[in-house]
């Protein structure tokens, strides 16, 4: 099962939002607003959701290709 059922939104928006928190240092109201700016009306409490729930995800799929 997909680690992204049951969410609202695409697993591409989701990855998208937690890689600009993690990359840029943008605050949760930052992504919301870059966020808003494509039409995607989503509040900076469910962002916050998103890197909770999905860092250790990009960390993880993120380490194999580092230890080459």
């Amino acid at each position: 099962m997909s680690s992204f059922a049951g969410f609202r939104f695409p697993p591409g928006v989701i990855t998208v939002a937690v890689r600009w928190y993690l990359r840029y240092g943008l605050s949760y109201r930052d992504i919301e607003e870059l966020l808003a700016e494509r039409d995607i009306e989503v509040d900076h409490v469910t962002v916050y959701r998103w890197v909770q729930r999905f860092t250790p995800l990009l960390i993880d799929a993120a380490l194999p290709a580092l230890l080459w």
